[in-house]
């Protein structure tokens, strides 16, 4: 009997073995698909969620000083094209007159038996085509020589502003990619942050964006403008920080210069701009604009530079605060300046 009695399996070999080794695999499988563990990623928290947001919109902001100046050059390509081509339009009405006077001397000398070569060349219409035969018409007719000289020199002229305007325009086609590179940029830092901050509660929003309703930080910054005359070393300086305080409040917008919305550089060259001194439109282009100054010796209407990259800019009031626009949500308004890590500070002429 004992011959014939089936051993008993372990519970862990044969077919057992197999099933359970192929469902520690697909477990394996699982935690590996999922990082390493079983468990989900843990939620961040509010603090982290706003650290990423205040990352976003610095590299936003980095984006929009080089969408700034990347325009500022497109619009000053194009105007050197336009003034090409005006200047072109002008140069061939001239070229125009003068093949009128050289028509008349032609159709004499056609009238009297001939036409001088050198003239039939002045007389062609395609400036490509008398710079190649121009080198085999070696003798001018003393009588007109200075006539088809001067049609000469406006032919060679126009192809020049003609290969100039060509440059030009290839320089501006590329601005054009560059502009629209910053602007994909920009959108897409925002999209990011703002996709964060949707995973914030509204308070929590509202905390982030100035701790009270919209408008609560500039109704409390307007209602400390000072009266009187301002303590700027400069009646300049102290028009730049009227207009400033007149524009608490108002939406930061990227790319915009005023008056209805401003970013950070657009708004400390439209309140210097109100006061009659031009400031380039960047922020890292403004703070080569005058004079270098210390912390230590900040004054009111000095511009504030902030980060490595010198990518965010105030405009200094006195008491260790500035009037800036912070970033998108946060309307222009009153801050600390130490608020941001510090990277020099100018006072515009």
């Amino acid at each position: 009997m004992a011959a014939h009695r089936r051993s008993r399996q372990h519970p862990l070999t044969g077919p057992a073995v197999r099933t359970a080794a192929t469902f520690a695999l697909a477990g394996a499988a699982t935690t590996t698909a999922f990082g390493g563990t079983g468990h989900a990623e843990p939620r961040p928290t509010a603090a982290q969620i706003k650290a990423r947001v205040d990352r976003l919109y610095q590299e936003a902001e980095a984006a929009t000083e080089k969408y700034n100046g990347t325009k500022e050059q497109v619009e000053s390509a194009r105007r050197s094209l336009d003034s090409l081509r005006d200047e072109s339009a002008r140069r061939t009405e001239r070229l125009n007159t003068s093949r009128n006077a050289l028509g008349s001397i032609a159709t004499a000398q056609y009238r009297g038996g001939g036409l001088d070569p050198a003239l039939q060349l002045a007389l062609t219409s395609d400036p490509d085509e008398y710079l190649e035969r121009a080198a085999r018409a070696e003798r001018v007719g003393a009588g007109h020589a200075s006539a088809i000289a001067g049609v000469h020199r406006q032919l060679m002229e126009l192809a020049r502003l003609k290969a100039e305007a060509s440059e030009r325009m290839t320089a501006l086609e590329t601005r054009r990619a560059e502009l629209a590179r910053h602007k994909a940029t920009v959108r897409e830092k925002l999209t990011a942050a703002e996709s964060l901050l949707s995973e914030l509660t509204a308070e929590q929003r509202t905390a982030y964006n100035g701790g009270g309703p919209a408008d609560a930080p500039a109704r409390a910054d307007r209602s400390s403008t000072p009266r009187g005359p301002l303590q700027a070393p400069s009646s300049r300086a102290a028009q730049a920080i009227a207009y400033a305080y007149g524009a608490l409040g108002k939406p930061y917008v990227w790319g915009a210069t005023g008056p209805g919305a401003f970013d950070c550089s657009g708004l400390t060259q439209a309140a210097w701009r109100s006061a009659g001194v031009s400031l380039p439109r960047t922020t890292y282009t403004q703070i080569n604009a005058g004079r270098r100054v210390s912390r230590a010796q900040l004054a009111p209407g000095d511009l504030v530079f902030f980060y490595s990259g010198v990518s965010h800019v105030g405009l200094y009031i006195g008491g260790g605060r500035m009037i800036h626009a912070p970033r998108p949500g946060a309307p222009v308004r009153v801050a600390p300046i130490d608020q941001m890590p510090f990277a020099g500070a100018t006072r515009p002429a």
